[in-house]
């Protein structure tokens, strides 16, 4: 198209869930629960890890970075999908949008490397246990915890560059519930299979090797753990795996059928319905996932309680009770007499 004939887009409309319009009310209480429950859950979790000395290890390290990596994670897509259900003009101009995209898949890859690193902790744990302490220092920890959020934060800058550089000239209007790459090159006045290309290659790359990575570290854990004699030796090997284990099913299992794909197969409501897995649903069930099912947590978020003396309050508030009864039938007693 002749440059003359198009007029730069400056902002796109996301459509979100237009088959929903008439029950927007009711998302934005749910959205906005599942929101605060995702920010609040993960927020206890990283602050008891980083608190609590005895939770000093480097599986925990690895979940506390992981629960501040979800805050952001959400934080770049939910709060405007919350103010897009409240308004009739859901537009968001097109340095933001963007914006969200950058920010939502350079978190994004950074949590796959970030799983892949705690596989690999997990694999030294089970599998190699005593060179476990001498692999796994704090200052390589910290190495591999840097290592994921740069490589995270560079992972989408070619893509940027790319979408920046095409032509928008209408329509504006984007059929998902944020920013992502797929709806937005659908939307340029001008041929983006080298996008759709580049797009396709550093997804099933990036993703695809970090699943295989932390497939193949399973697969050695599942070995070593069958060679264990005592079924409690067993079941307490599997159960340092499982929170991991269910984190990753969730977040692989939509991300690859949502990304390691060179055309949109499947409808639009599908891949809005993926969106919501991935984007909202995973952060929201990470808290639940590390300190529901996690004993060590639960005790840190005990201690943390005590030491803050709400517990201890409790406690002394029923002895109080005891001493005042005590009190009470002394009194009685002594009348009596």
């Amino acid at each position: 198209m002749d440059a003359g004939n198009w007029s730069q887009v400056t902002e796109f409309v996301i459509l979100g869930f237009p088959h929903l319009q008439g029950i927007q009310a009711y998302l934005f209480v749910l959205l906005l629960l599942i929101y605060v429950t995702t920010v609040l859950g993960n927020l206890l979790v990283f602050l008891v890890v980083r608190l609590d000395s005895q939770l000093h290890t480097p599986m925990y390290h690895f979940v506390s970075i992981l629960s501040l990596l979800e805050l952001g994670y959400t934080a770049a897509t939910v709060p405007k999908m919350l103010s897009n259900l409240l308004r009739e003009e859901k537009t968001i101009s097109f340095s933001g949008c963007l914006l969200q995209i950058y920010f939502f898949h350079s978190l994004g890859a950074t949590e796959c490397y970030l799983l892949t690193a705690m596989a690999y902790d997990r694999y030294l744990a089970i599998c190699r246990p005593l060179h476990y302490s001498t692999l796994m220092t704090p200052a390589r920890c910290a190495k591999i915890a840097v290592g994921c959020w740069l490589g995270g934060l560079a992972g989408p800058v070619a893509e940027i560059s790319l979408v920046s550089r095409l032509p928008f000239c209408g329509p504006n209007r984007i059929q998902h519930i944020f920013c992502d790459f797929p709806p937005v090159l659908s939307l340029a006045c001008t041929d983006t299979s080298i996008n759709v290309l580049v797009d396709f290659a550093i997804n099933s790359c990036k993703i695809l090797a970090t699943f295989l990575l932390i497939l193949s570290s399973y697969v050695q854990i599942v070995r070593t753990v069958l060679r264990i004699p005592s079924v409690a030796g067993k079941t307490k090997a599997f159960s340092t795996c499982a929170s991991h284990l269910t984190v990753v099913l969730i977040f692989y299992g939509s991300i690859l059928f949502m990304y390691v794909r060179l055309k949109s197969s499947y409808s639009l409501d599908y891949d809005r319905a993926l969106a919501v897995i991935y984007s909202v649903l995973t952060p929201f069930l990470n808290p639940f996932v590390y300190s529901l099912r996690n004993k060590d947590i639960k005790e840190a978020v005990r201690r943390q309680l005590k030491r803050s003396g709400i517990l201890t309050e409790v406690k002394v508030g029923k002895a109080g009770q005891g001493r005042r009864r005590g009190t009470v039938t002394q009194g009685i007693a002594s009348h009596r007499r």
